[in-house]
């Protein structure tokens, strides 16, 4: 028998230093708009267009023009903040809510349509956000819901609900249909087995949907543009936005107003990583 280790020992250390290669250029890729972002918040205002790879005369003067709303486009910035976390927050909630009755219903109770129901929900992403833009503005305008923050909360959820659904109802395949049978024996009633038996089992994939809503709510920048009309409903996306319609737009202030917006997401997916990780994995495969 001939040994080929021999042989493939150099294409595979090859292959090796090529992925290695690719993945340093795609990270560095991925970071350096964050990093300038960095730089351009420790840059004094004056030199923010500059240009330099590095802060020369690094300073946290842009820092404390934020956190104590020392500008014009800052002037409701903590207002602002709150009205991004309440939105995130409550729509994530919502989302959570209504997909894990309706993933419960579909995956334990078994409709004869549940299936083609979670399906037939993703059919709302076949078409781009951006078409649907004006509907939404049409049907909040109807129901006088303009310049509401809950007018941006229902949209969020209704473009986070149907994959949600999908995702929470392929984990739930993954529970041994003995947990329900056995709850019934004892006597559980539906909602026993929802509360007791369920939503426990399903914590991780919970926590990565609520992740995934309350990303898709914090980014959220053309419906929360679209639908609130006064600042003091504005959420921060929109808020920075403004600083693009100003000729002389302060950068360096756009940018550490960015750099304090990404902190809370980012210690979020910190806390909840280990539990985004396996409920996404567990949700993508079909038991």
């Amino acid at each position: 028998m001939i040994d080929t280790s021999a042989d493939t020992a150099p294409w595979r250390l090859r292959d090796r230093l090529f992925m290695v290669g690719i993945s340093i250029v795609l990270i560095v890729w991925s970071l350096l708009p964050i990093y300038h972002m960095v730089v351009l918040s420790l840059t004094p205002p004056r030199e923010g267009f500059a240009g330099h790879l590095w802060p020369v005369n690094p300073t946290l003067e842009n820092y404390v023009t934020v956190l104590t709303q020392g500008d014009y486009y800052l002037s409701k910035f903590w207002q602002q903040f709150g009205n991004s976390v309440f939105c995130a927050v409550a729509a994530s909630a919502i989302v959570l809510v209504c997909s894990l009755m309706a993933s419960f219903a579909i995956s334990r109770l078994r409709p004869r349509f549940g299936p083609l129901v979670s399906y037939v929900a993703l059919i709302a992403y076949f078409v781009p956000a951006t078409f649907l833009a004006i509907p939404f503005y049409q049907v909040m305008n109807t129901y006088g819901l303009l310049g509401n923050q809950l007018s941006l909360i229902l949209c969020v959820v209704a473009f986070a609900t149907p994959y949600a659904i999908w995702v929470l109802q392929q984990n739930a395949h993954t529970l041994p249909d003995e947990l329900d049978e056995a709850a019934k024996l004892d006597g559980a009633t539906p909602l026993q087995m929802f509360v007791l038996i369920y939503v426990p089992l399903m914590m991780p994939t919970i926590v990565a949907v609520g992740a995934f809503a309350l990303m898709l709510s914090w980014n959220e920048y053309l419906y929360a543009f679209l639908l609130l009309s006064d600042e003091a409903h504005f959420t921060i996306p929109v808020m920075l936005g403004q600083f693009m319609a100003d000729d002389a737009a302060p950068w360096p202030l756009l940018m550490t107003s960015g750099v304090i917006y990404m902190l809370p997401p980012v210690a979020f997916y910190y806390l909840a990583r280990q539990f985004q990780t396996s409920g996404m994995m567990s949700g993508s495969v079909k038991g």
